[in-house]
Protein backbone atom coordinates (compact mmCIF):
# COMPACT_ATOMS: atom_id res chain seq x y z
CA UNK A 1 0.00 0.00 0.00
CA UNK A 2 2.12 2.58 -1.17
CA UNK A 3 0.81 6.36 -0.09
CA UNK A 4 1.28 9.55 -2.66
CA UNK A 5 0.15 12.88 -1.24
CA UNK A 6 -2.26 14.96 -3.95
CA UNK A 7 -0.54 18.34 -4.92
CA UNK A 8 -2.95 20.54 -2.87
CA UNK A 9 -1.79 24.00 -4.46
CA UNK A 10 0.05 25.10 -1.64
CA UNK A 11 3.81 24.00 -0.19
CA UNK A 12 5.11 22.59 2.88
CA UNK A 13 6.19 25.41 4.04
CA UNK A 14 2.71 27.49 4.07
CA UNK A 15 2.05 24.89 6.58
CA UNK A 16 5.07 24.47 9.27
CA UNK A 17 5.17 27.07 11.91
CA UNK A 18 7.55 29.32 12.50
CA UNK A 19 8.58 27.67 15.65
CA UNK A 20 7.24 24.10 17.15
CA UNK A 21 5.89 21.14 15.15
CA UNK A 22 1.99 19.84 14.45
CA UNK A 23 1.38 17.35 16.92
CA UNK A 24 -1.51 14.45 16.79
CA UNK A 25 -2.86 11.95 18.90
CA UNK A 26 -5.11 9.11 17.57
CA UNK A 27 -6.83 6.37 19.55
CA UNK A 28 -8.55 3.31 17.89
CA UNK A 29 -10.25 0.39 18.55
CA UNK A 30 -10.90 -2.91 16.83
CA UNK A 31 -14.35 -3.73 16.03
CA UNK A 32 -14.96 -7.52 16.77
CA UNK A 33 -18.11 -8.11 14.66
CA UNK A 34 -16.08 -6.61 11.32
CA UNK A 35 -13.00 -8.94 12.51
CA UNK A 36 -15.25 -11.44 12.32
CA UNK A 37 -16.75 -11.02 8.73
CA UNK A 38 -13.44 -10.29 7.14
CA UNK A 39 -11.85 -13.41 5.09
CA UNK A 40 -8.52 -14.31 6.19
CA UNK A 41 -6.90 -13.22 3.38
CA UNK A 42 -8.20 -9.57 4.11
CA UNK A 43 -7.27 -9.91 7.51
CA UNK A 44 -3.61 -11.17 6.22
CA UNK A 45 -3.24 -8.27 4.19
CA UNK A 46 -4.37 -5.89 6.51
CA UNK A 47 -2.18 -6.96 9.26
CA UNK A 48 0.81 -5.98 6.41
CA UNK A 49 -0.57 -2.23 5.55
CA UNK A 50 -1.13 -1.49 9.07
CA UNK A 51 2.33 -2.67 9.76
CA UNK A 52 3.21 -0.86 6.75
CA UNK A 53 1.59 2.25 7.74
CA UNK A 54 3.09 2.63 11.11
CA UNK A 55 6.44 2.29 9.61
CA UNK A 56 8.50 4.64 11.55
CA UNK A 57 11.11 4.27 8.53
CA UNK A 58 9.22 4.52 5.50
CA UNK A 59 10.14 8.18 3.44
CA UNK A 60 6.95 9.16 4.34
CA UNK A 61 6.74 8.93 7.56
CA UNK A 62 6.70 11.85 10.33
CA UNK A 63 9.51 12.85 11.86
CA UNK A 64 8.28 11.32 15.44
CA UNK A 65 5.94 8.33 15.80
CA UNK A 66 4.54 6.41 19.10
CA UNK A 67 2.20 3.55 18.83
CA UNK A 68 1.04 2.27 22.05
CA UNK A 69 -1.02 -0.32 23.53
CA UNK A 70 -3.92 1.60 25.19
CA UNK A 71 -5.04 0.23 29.16
CA UNK A 72 -8.46 0.19 30.05
CA UNK A 73 -11.69 0.12 27.90
CA UNK A 74 -11.57 3.63 25.76
CA UNK A 75 -9.73 2.31 23.12
CA UNK A 76 -7.25 -0.36 21.80
CA UNK A 77 -4.23 1.40 20.79
CA UNK A 78 -2.75 4.94 20.27
CA UNK A 79 -0.50 6.67 17.68
CA UNK A 80 1.40 9.75 18.65
CA UNK A 81 2.99 12.05 15.86
CA UNK A 82 4.75 14.84 15.14
CA UNK A 83 6.14 16.60 11.89
CA UNK A 84 6.59 20.05 10.19
CA UNK A 85 4.43 19.04 7.78
CA UNK A 86 0.37 18.56 9.30
CA UNK A 87 -0.85 16.95 6.34
CA UNK A 88 2.25 13.96 6.76
CA UNK A 89 1.14 13.27 9.92
CA UNK A 90 -2.78 13.48 8.83
CA UNK A 91 -1.29 10.81 6.03
CA UNK A 92 -0.84 8.32 8.58
CA UNK A 93 -4.18 8.15 9.65
CA UNK A 94 -5.31 7.65 6.64
CA UNK A 95 -3.47 4.49 5.89
CA UNK A 96 -4.68 3.31 8.78
CA UNK A 97 -8.21 3.82 7.93
CA UNK A 98 -7.78 2.61 4.05
CA UNK A 99 -6.48 -0.87 4.78
CA UNK A 100 -8.05 -4.02 4.58
CA UNK A 101 -7.82 -3.74 8.10
CA UNK A 102 -9.59 -0.19 7.85
CA UNK A 103 -13.19 -0.82 8.61
CA UNK A 104 -12.92 -3.09 11.28
CA UNK A 105 -10.67 0.34 13.03
CA UNK A 106 -13.09 2.79 14.45
CA UNK A 107 -11.33 6.29 15.28
CA UNK A 108 -12.30 6.57 18.90
CA UNK A 109 -10.96 10.31 19.40
CA UNK A 110 -7.98 12.43 18.72
CA UNK A 111 -6.27 15.70 19.31
CA UNK A 112 -4.84 18.01 16.87
CA UNK A 113 -1.87 20.63 18.46
CA UNK A 114 1.41 22.38 18.17
CA UNK A 115 4.13 22.17 19.98
CA UNK A 116 5.82 25.58 21.46
CA UNK A 117 8.16 27.43 23.98
CA UNK A 118 5.22 28.83 26.86
CA UNK A 119 5.22 32.30 27.89
CA UNK A 120 6.00 30.88 31.39
CA UNK A 121 9.10 29.76 30.43
CA UNK A 122 11.69 31.84 32.08
CA UNK A 123 14.61 33.91 30.42
CA UNK A 124 17.85 34.45 31.46
CA UNK A 125 16.82 38.04 32.63
CA UNK A 126 13.70 36.66 34.47
CA UNK A 127 15.60 33.73 35.86
CA UNK A 128 17.87 35.92 37.24
CA UNK A 129 14.90 38.45 38.64
CA UNK A 130 13.58 35.25 40.32
CA UNK A 131 17.02 34.34 42.33
CA UNK A 132 17.56 37.83 43.02
CA UNK A 133 13.77 38.45 44.68
CA UNK A 134 13.99 35.24 46.22
CA UNK A 135 17.26 36.53 48.03
CA UNK A 136 19.79 35.29 45.98
CA UNK A 137 23.19 37.10 46.38
CA UNK A 138 24.10 38.25 43.18
CA UNK A 139 27.35 35.96 42.63
CA UNK A 140 25.46 32.51 43.33
CA UNK A 141 22.79 34.22 41.04
CA UNK A 142 25.08 34.19 37.97
CA UNK A 143 26.30 31.12 38.79
CA UNK A 144 23.01 29.82 39.20
CA UNK A 145 22.21 31.76 35.53
CA UNK A 146 24.94 30.54 33.60
CA UNK A 147 24.19 27.24 34.52
CA UNK A 148 20.27 27.96 33.49
CA UNK A 149 21.68 29.08 30.26
CA UNK A 150 23.45 25.72 29.74
CA UNK A 151 20.23 23.47 30.54
CA UNK A 152 17.91 26.19 28.28
CA UNK A 153 19.26 25.21 24.44
CA UNK A 154 18.30 20.96 25.33
CA UNK A 155 15.18 21.89 27.57
CA UNK A 156 13.48 24.40 24.34
CA UNK A 157 14.73 21.44 21.88
CA UNK A 158 12.71 19.25 24.13
CA UNK A 159 9.86 21.21 24.13
CA UNK A 160 9.78 22.15 20.35
CA UNK A 161 10.73 18.82 18.51
CA UNK A 162 11.20 16.43 21.49
CA UNK A 163 12.91 12.86 20.89
CA UNK A 164 10.29 11.00 22.36
CA UNK A 165 11.85 8.86 25.80
CA UNK A 166 11.89 5.03 25.62
CA UNK A 167 10.14 5.13 28.70
CA UNK A 168 7.52 1.91 28.76
CA UNK A 169 4.52 3.99 29.36
CA UNK A 170 3.00 7.15 28.64
CA UNK A 171 -0.01 8.95 29.37
CA UNK A 172 -2.37 11.93 27.34
CA UNK A 173 -4.75 14.36 28.43
CA UNK A 174 -6.53 17.43 27.00
CA UNK A 175 -7.40 20.62 29.53
CA UNK A 176 -8.41 23.81 29.77
CA UNK A 177 -8.31 26.68 32.03
CA UNK A 178 -11.29 28.26 33.60
CA UNK A 179 -12.93 30.91 32.87
CA UNK A 180 -15.35 31.07 35.92
CA UNK A 181 -15.63 34.33 38.05
CA UNK A 182 -13.81 34.18 40.51
CA UNK A 183 -11.05 31.60 38.78
CA UNK A 184 -10.28 33.16 35.60
CA UNK A 185 -6.99 32.28 34.26
CA UNK A 186 -7.46 34.81 31.15
CA UNK A 187 -8.10 37.68 33.39
CA UNK A 188 -5.35 37.22 35.77
CA UNK A 189 -2.39 39.38 35.38
CA UNK A 190 0.77 38.46 33.50
CA UNK A 191 2.89 38.06 36.58
CA UNK A 192 0.67 36.61 38.54
CA UNK A 193 0.36 33.92 35.98
CA UNK A 194 3.76 33.48 35.61
CA UNK A 195 3.87 33.31 39.73
CA UNK A 196 1.15 30.25 39.81
CA UNK A 197 2.89 28.27 36.77
CA UNK A 198 6.53 28.94 38.13
CA UNK A 199 4.89 27.13 41.42
CA UNK A 200 3.55 24.57 38.83
CA UNK A 201 6.97 23.90 37.49
CA UNK A 202 8.62 23.16 40.63
CA UNK A 203 6.34 20.69 41.76
CA UNK A 204 7.26 18.56 38.31
CA UNK A 205 10.66 18.84 39.19
CA UNK A 206 11.36 16.31 41.65
CA UNK A 207 10.14 14.26 39.20
CA UNK A 208 13.37 14.63 37.27
CA UNK A 209 14.55 11.05 35.77
CA UNK A 210 11.43 9.42 36.26
CA UNK A 211 8.76 10.95 34.08
CA UNK A 212 8.96 13.37 31.29
CA UNK A 213 6.42 15.87 30.36
CA UNK A 214 5.39 17.49 26.82
CA UNK A 215 2.70 20.51 26.43
CA UNK A 216 1.44 21.36 23.22
CA UNK A 217 -1.01 23.89 21.94
CA UNK A 218 -4.67 23.39 20.57
CA UNK A 219 -6.31 26.68 20.87
CA UNK A 220 -8.02 27.55 17.36
CA UNK A 221 -7.26 23.84 16.61
CA UNK A 222 -9.20 21.76 18.66
CA UNK A 223 -11.91 21.74 20.98
CA UNK A 224 -9.56 21.83 24.24
CA UNK A 225 -6.90 24.49 24.75
CA UNK A 226 -3.70 22.41 25.67
CA UNK A 227 -3.14 18.62 25.76
CA UNK A 228 -0.58 17.32 28.15
CA UNK A 229 1.66 13.73 26.95
CA UNK A 230 3.97 12.31 30.38
CA UNK A 231 6.18 9.60 29.63
CA UNK A 232 6.95 7.59 32.66
CA UNK A 233 9.86 4.77 33.70
CA UNK A 234 6.60 3.27 35.83
CA UNK A 235 2.83 4.33 36.27
CA UNK A 236 2.99 4.91 39.48
CA UNK A 237 4.83 8.23 38.50
CA UNK A 238 2.26 9.28 36.33
CA UNK A 239 -0.13 8.58 39.47
CA UNK A 240 1.98 11.16 41.76
CA UNK A 241 3.26 13.64 39.75
CA UNK A 242 -0.09 14.33 38.52
CA UNK A 243 -1.87 13.70 41.97
CA UNK A 244 1.03 15.98 43.31
CA UNK A 245 0.64 18.75 40.66
CA UNK A 246 -3.74 19.02 41.24
CA UNK A 247 -2.22 20.69 44.64
CA UNK A 248 -1.02 23.64 43.00
CA UNK A 249 -3.38 26.41 42.57
CA UNK A 250 -2.58 26.40 39.25
CA UNK A 251 -4.45 23.34 38.83
CA UNK A 252 -6.26 23.39 42.29
CA UNK A 253 -8.45 26.55 40.97
CA UNK A 254 -7.74 26.93 37.70
CA UNK A 255 -7.71 23.89 35.72
CA UNK A 256 -10.31 21.15 33.85
CA UNK A 257 -8.83 18.50 32.61
CA UNK A 258 -10.34 15.73 30.01
CA UNK A 259 -10.37 12.10 29.52
CA UNK A 260 -6.52 10.70 30.58
CA UNK A 261 -5.62 7.57 28.27
CA UNK A 262 -2.74 5.57 29.10
CA UNK A 263 -0.43 3.42 26.51
CA UNK A 264 2.15 1.23 26.55
CA UNK A 265 4.87 1.23 24.26
CA UNK A 266 4.48 -1.57 21.41
CA UNK A 267 5.64 -2.28 17.66
CA UNK A 268 2.53 -2.44 15.20
CA UNK A 269 3.12 -6.51 15.19
CA UNK A 270 2.79 -5.81 19.07
CA UNK A 271 -0.33 -4.37 18.53
CA UNK A 272 -2.24 -6.85 16.36
CA UNK A 273 -0.78 -9.85 18.87
CA UNK A 274 -1.72 -8.45 21.91
CA UNK A 275 -5.36 -7.17 20.60
CA UNK A 276 -5.55 -10.72 18.68
CA UNK A 277 -5.95 -9.48 15.49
Amino acid sequence: MTFQAPDLGFTVEQLTPEEGWHCSHFFYQFDRQVLASLSDQDIEQGRKDLVEALDALQSVAPARIQIGIVSGHKADFSLMMMDPDPLKIQSVHQQVRAGKLGPAINTIWSYVSISEISEYVLSLEGYRKRLLDEGEDESSAEKKVAAYQGRLGKMNYQRLTPDFPDYPVSCFYPMNKWRYPGANWFTLSASERQKLMSEHARSGIKFAGKVSQLITVGIGMDDWEWGVTLWATNPKHLKQIVYDMRFDEASAKYAEFGPFYTSYRASAHDVLKFCRV
